[in-house]
C-alpha cells in the first residue's frame, strides 16, 4: 500500500514522449561511465547521445545550441537504474522508483529552452526526481535549487549529482509547491508535476522579468504553460498539451475533477478543439509529423488529423492518456475513421500504421501493450475497430496513433474508446 502524504509531491516527467521507441528498437546494453569528472578514453554512450540530440531533440524542433550541447554532455544513463540503461538514450520516459519517471529527453530539452537559461540565473526546480533535469540546467545557469517530495528519490538524486560533479545544484526534500522562500526570488522556475492551478508561492517567488514553465490542468488534459512576470503581472502563454505522471499527496487527491477509470474515454477524438492561436489539437500531445486539416467533408466535424512520413522508421504519431481501471473494465473497444495513401512497410515486417495502447499500474512499475491494426491497405475513408484486453492491474493507459515506422499518409478522424465491463 502506498503511504499517504499530507504535503504536495510530484512525479517527474511524462509517461509517453516516445516510449514506443523501446518497443520498436532493440538497444545494445551499455556500461556506465561518469562524464564530468574524468571521461574515459572511449565513451560508449557518446554516439547514442549524439543520435538522441540529432534525431529526437533537434529533429523535434529544439534549436538553442547551448541546450543541445548540454543534452550531448549529460550522462542520462547515470540517472536511471541498471535495468533501464539500455533505453537511456531513446526519447522515452523511464521508471525511477516511488511511482515516478524520468522525463523523455525531448521534454527536458524543450522545457529548458523555453526558460531561456542565462549564465547568471538562479533557477528553482520543483520535482528533482532523478536529478536529470537539474543536471541539464547546471552548465547553463548560475545555481539550481531543486526540491523533491520523496525522501528516497531526493537523497538518491543528491548523491548522483554530487558524484557527477554538479556543484551548483542544491537539493532538499520538502513540499515543492511552497517554493524555497529563503533563496527567493528566482530568475526562472521549472515545474515537472501538474497541479490544477499555479501555486501562488511560486508566483510570489518569481523575480520581476522572470519566466516559469509548468504543466497545468486536469489529470489527463494538461497544457504546458509559460509564465512571464512583467511589472508584477503574470503574462501567460499556452505552449503544447502534455501528460505528466500523477503527483503524490494532497494536491493530487484534492483535484476538483478526478478521473473515472470505470468509464474510459478519449477527449477531442474528432480534432475539432485547438489550443488558442495554434494548429495543435487539445488533449493530444507529443505529435510528430502531424497536422490538423480543415475539410468540410471530414467524417466527423470539419477537421481531421493527417500523419505523414517519408523515411522508414521515423516517428509520425500522436498520444493521449486516459484512465482505465482493470478491476472494472475487462476490455476496451477502439474505433476510428481512417483514409490511407501510399502506405509501405517500415524497417520491420510489422511496421505499418495502427494504434498501440500501453497500460500502466498505479505505481507505473508494470506495463503491457495491445494493438489495433496494422492497417496495410490504401483507400478512401472507412471505419475500423478493434478490441484490446485490459490487465486486471491497469489503472491508466496511453493511446498512440501513428504510422509506427511505416511510410505514407494516413488521415484519422472520430477516434473513440469505450470500456467493456469485466
Amino acid at each position: 500500500m502506498r503511504r499517504a502524504r499530507t504535503k504536495v509531491g510530484c512525479a517527474l516527467a511524462t509517461l509517453a514522449a516516445g516510449w514506443l521507441a523501446g518497443v520498436m528498437v532493440v538497444a545494445t546494453a551499455m556500461a556506465t561511465s561518469p562524464v564530468l569528472a574524468a571521461p574515459p578514453a572511449v565513451d560508449r554512450f557518446e554516439e547514442a547521445r549524439e543520435r538522441m540530440v540529432r534525431d529526437d531533440i533537434a529533429g523535434g524542433g529544439v534549436s538553442d545550441p547551448r541546450v543541445l550541447e548540454s543534452m550531448r554532455l549529460v550522462p542520462r544513463h547515470e540517472f536511471v537504474g541498471v535495468p533501464q540503461r539500455p533505453y537511456a538514450y531513446f526519447d522515452m520516459a523511464l521508471p525511477i522508483g516511488a511511482a515516478q519517471t524520468i522525463s523523455g529527453p525531448f521534454v527536458v530539452a524543450y522545457m529548458t529552452e523555453k526558460l531561456q537559461p542565462q549564465p547568471t540565473d538562479r533557477v528553482l526546480e520543483i520535482g528533482t526526481g532523478s536529478g536529470y533535469q537539474a543536471a541539464v540546467l547546471s552548465p547553463l545557469v548560475g545555481t539550481v535549487y531543486s526540491i523533491e517530495i520523496s525522501r528516497m528519490l531526493g537523497e538518491k538524486a543528491a548523491r548522483t549529482l554530487t558524484r557527477l560533479g554538479y556543484r551548483n545544484v542544491i537539493t532538499k526534500v520538502g513540499d515543492g509547491f511552497q517554493g524555497w522562500a529563503e533563496h527567493a526570488p528566482f530568475d526562472k522556475i521549472i515545474v515537472t508535476c501538474s497541479p490544477e492551478n499555479i501555486p501562488q508561492p511560486l508566483v510570489d517567488q518569481l523575480a520581476e522579468g522572470g519566466r516559469m514553465i509548468i504543466p497545468v490542468g486536469e489529470r489527463y488534459e494538461q497544457t504546458l504553460v509559460l509564465l512571464s512576470k512583467r511589472n508584477g503581472v503574470m503574462e501567460r502563454e499556452s505552449l503544447v498539451p502534455s501528460l505528466f505522471v500523477p503527483m503524490t499527496g494532497a494536491a493530487e487527491q484534492g483535484r476538483r475533477v478526478q478521473p473515472d477509470g470505470t468509464k474510459p474515454a478519449l477527449h477531442n477524438g474528432g480534432f475539432e478543439e485547438m489550443l488558442p492561436d495554434s494548429n495543435v489539437p487539445a488533449a493530444w500531445y507529443y505529435g510528430r509529423q502531424v497536422e490538423v486539416v480543415a475539410d468540410p467533408e471530414a467524417p466527423e466535424g470539419r477537421q481531421f488529423l493527417r500523419l505523414e512520413n517519408g523515411q522508414p522508421g521515423r516517428p509520425a504519431q500522436l498520444f493521449q492518456g486516459f484512465p482505465v481501471d482493470g478491476r472494472a473494465v475487462g476490455r476496451v473497444t477502439i474505433s476510428l475513421q481512417i483514409r490511407a495513401a501510399t502506405i509501405a512497410v517500415g524497417p520491420g515486417p510489422e511496421d505499418f500504421p495502427g494504434i498501440v495502447v500501453r497500460f500502466f499500474n498505479d505505481e507505473r512499475s508494470r506495463s503491457s501493450n495491445g494493438q489495433v491494426g496494422p492497417w496495410k491497405d490504401n483507400g478512401p475513408w472507412r471505419r475500423v475497430e478493434g478490441t484490446v484486453t485490459v490487465p486486471l492491474w491497469a489503472r491508466e493507459a496511453i493511446l498512440q496513433v501513428g504510422l509506427l515506422g511505416g511510410t505514407g499518409t494516413i488521415d484519422v478522424d472520430d477516434v473513440r474508446v469505450s470500456g467493456i465491463p469485466r
